[in-house]
């Protein structure tokens, strides 16, 4: 068989998975803000001029890459994959968390050229190719990740441009501090999903499909902009109301924050991640940035009320500060779950008004089903205010 030559695809994309296979990859480097260098090879899309920048972060899901790179809480972020193979098993659209991928780039270790599994409907470096994402393989993530959890999460530049550029372009990466990003991944007009006979607002702060799916299975759940006003969202009559995830610093969305504090006490609230920080804000509380963030499937967390621990997904790079929740007034709340790592606030409850939100993913999509239990605990709290 004659070797095809290395090139381009349409688009200015990447030639396919296959065609690189045998024709080879073009030599790329991935340059941390503070001057570190990996080499390696493109992948995916080619980005414009070869320079692709982003917050850098790593995960340690061993399965589910293309729900993390379809998590909108992962833009103006590229994930490196600590686990070696990633693209093994191929892609399908039932995996897909949205529409399209929000994170800026990706980071592997090898990416397998041909996928085995009955449900792949093509590769992953094609999906890459065709969501316009680009990312490098080669690079010995071991060490990345080593030195990400020293020195924490940074600015990064890769791809095909002189290394002179790279520095640059990583050094003026601002990373997602102060950062509204959640205007960009909100939905722009409200839709409807599910059909349960419960009715609930979802704020649509960068919502995964996988948490439409199991809030569709007890309402019928409309999905709001993330800054939808809280008269209107009161004007639908909900049973509830849902925070979703999103991406970016908590700190930088006062307005939202502001939203929810007019909904408490008026309606039932469940945040998620972005939502639990959010909730956090909204009685007072402040939240600050990790060093290197939570990304990944198998986080323990303790639930204090049994001392249950649960295996758990994470993906965020801040966390709500514990000694700053009210202890009273209307807004009292105290904390329900904390991470066994490194004692993070994972969850708490507003013991005043009808509130809970936990910091970690419930729904998975990647990752254990251990919390699942939580969007029923939102329902029994619904026909508690009920009754």
């Amino acid at each position: 068989m004659t070797a095809p030559t290395p090139g381009h695809g349409v688009a200015g994309v990447a030639s396919s998975a296959e065609g690189d296979w045998f024709g080879g990859r073009a030599p790329a480097l991935l340059v941390l803000a503070d001057g570190e260098v990996f080499e390696g090879e493109a992948v995916g899309a080619v980005p414009p001029d070869g320079v692709a920048t982003g917050e850098l972060v790593f995960n340690t899901v061993l399965s589910g890459y293309q729900e993390v790179v379809t998590d909108p809480s992962y833009a103006g972020q590229v994930v490196a994959f600590t686990y070696p193979h990633i693209g093994n098993y191929g892609v399908t659209v039932l995996d897909d968390e949205a529409a399209r991928p929000w994170c800026r780039g990706v980071v592997v270790r090898d990416l397998p050229p041909r996928p085995s599994s009955w449900r792949a409907t093509g590769s992953f470096e094609d999906f890459l190719i065709r969501s316009e994402l680009p990312g490098i393989s080669g690079i010995d993530t071991r060490r990345l990740t080593r030195h990400l959890r020293v020195d924490g999460a940074m600015g990064c530049a890769f791809g095909t441009a002189p290394e002179s550029v790279l520095r640059a372009a990583a050094a003026a990466e601002r990373g997602t501090s102060g950062c509204d990003l959640v205007t960009g991944v909100s939905v722009s007009a409200p839709y409807v999903r599910g059909s349960g006979p419960l009715r609930i607002v979802a704020y649509d702060f960068g919502v995964k499909e996988t948490m439409l799916r199991a809030l569709g299975d007890m309402a019928t759940v409309t999905v709001v902009p993330a800054a939808h006003g809280a008269a209107d969202t009161l004007a639908m009559e909900p049973d509830g109301v849902f925070l979703s995830n999103g991406p970016g610093d908590p700190a930088a969305l006062a307005d939202h924050a502001a939203i929810i504090a007019e909904l408490l006490g008026r309606v039932p609230v469940f945040g998620i991640c972005l939502g639990h920080q959010l909730l956090a804000s909204a009685i007072g509380a402040r939240t600050y940035k990790l060093p290197f963030g939570h990304h990944g499937g198998n986080h323990p967390v303790r639930r204090l009320d049994t001392g249950q621990v649960e295996i758990t997904s994470q993906n965020h790079n801040y966390a709500v500060d514990g000694a700053t929740l009210p202890v009273s007034g209307a807004f009292a709340a105290e904390i329900t779950h904390v991470n066994l790592n490194d004692g993070v606030v994972e969850g708490f409850r507003c013991t005043g008004v009808a509130a809970f939100s936990v910091q970690y993913h419930p729904e998975a999509g990647p990752g254990p089903h251990d919390a699942r239990y939580l969007f029923e605990r939102f329902r029994q709290m619904i026909d508690e205010v009920h009754v």
